[in-house]
């Protein structure tokens, strides 16, 4: 099992940037694909990045492609997202996810636990 507490959210004008962090307890993080996906108000869970457990596959939805990056540091059990280029339509509450012994999945379902979410606002 795992648990998976994320940071970095906040208020940022449109333009900016914002580094999201997802840290992860246990010691076999290097197991565990792992998922950003935000939801708005109002709005369905969107998939925004994912990577793989070795950190050699990233994939992305289309609305963040170019602007996000997502990376790991398995030595410290990190997952993170950069933020680049923030627009008022990615202000959301973004969550990380892990898939123990999965791939980078677009797809909630895939993943068996979640963080309790960061804030993200973006001012236009």
């Amino acid at each position: 099992q795992v648990q998976l507490v994320e940071s970095g959210g906040g208020l940022v004008q449109a333009g900016g940037s914002l580094r999201l962090s997802c840290a992860a307890s246990g010691r076999t993080f290097s197991n565990y694909a792992m998922g950003w996906f935000r939801q708005a108000p109002g709005k369905e869970r969107e998939f925004v990045a994912a990577i793989s457990p070795s950190g050699g596959i990233t994939y992305y939805g289309d609305s963040v492609k170019g602007r996000f990056t997502v990376s790991r540091d398995n030595t410290k059990n990190i997952v993170y997202l950069q933020m680049n280029s923030l627009k008022a339509e990615d202000t959301a509450v973004y969550y990380c996810a892990a898939a123990l012994f999965g791939s980078a999945s677009p797809t909630a379902a895939a993943y068996k636990y979640w963080g309790q979410g960061t804030q993200v606002t973006v001012s236009s």
